[in-house]
């Protein structure tokens, strides 16, 4: 089993890039499902840095016109998620009267996406729609629905295809866990 040392922790190998590459692909059908008879563009908004390589995956299999924007939030510290949410930067464009799909990386608790879908209606988003790459089904505690969930996992701490510890980590190709 591979394993990866970041900082003081050792990660084993636990999804590897070809299982993201399916889901990602079941995913983004899905989604092109429900968008491809659009009559209006929607917006993609990438939650950095997590979702970048999914988000970017995700993109480049969508096959009606969309326009893309960001926003970066912080929740975590270390391996633990800090329950509080942090803007970072903001949305990068207009969303008022515009169909939002969030692209996330991970959902656990669903702090992060209940914060995200408020803020984007306060800024007048017609409809939010939320996917993510990985849920983990048993510590989400929310009631905001999840529309296009790629991959469900259990409670674990986990670190590449987008995901850190403590900012490193995110460019490995497969998923690994925490050993």
């Amino acid at each position: 089993m591979e394993k990866v040392t970041l900082y003081d922790k050792t990660f084993v190998s636990f999804i590897p890039h070809e299982d993201i590459l399916a889901a990602t692909e079941k995913v983004s059908s899905r989604i092109n499902s429900f968008y491809r008879s659009s009559e209006d563009i929607p917006v993609v908004l990438c939650v950095m840095n997590g979702a970048l390589l999914f988000a970017g995956e995700l993109i480049s299999r969508l096959d009606f016109p969309l326009e893309v924007m960001s926003v970066k939030l912080s929740s975590y510290a270390g391996t633990e998620s800090t329950g509080s949410i942090r803007e970072i930067s903001g949305i990068s464009g207009d969303v008022k009267g515009r169909r939002v799909l969030v692209v996330e990386d991970i959902v656990d608790t669903g702090h992060t996406v209940e914060y995200l879908s408020k803020l984007l209606k306060a800024k007048g988003a017609a409809d939010v729609k939320i996917c993510t790459m990985l849920l983990k089904p048993e510590v989400y505690k929310n009631t905001i629905p999840l529309d296009f969930v790629a991959m469900e996992i259990p409670n674990r701490f986990i670190v590449g295809f987008g995901l850190d510890y403590n900012e490193i980590g995110r460019n490995l190709k497969d998923i690994y866990v925490l050993e």
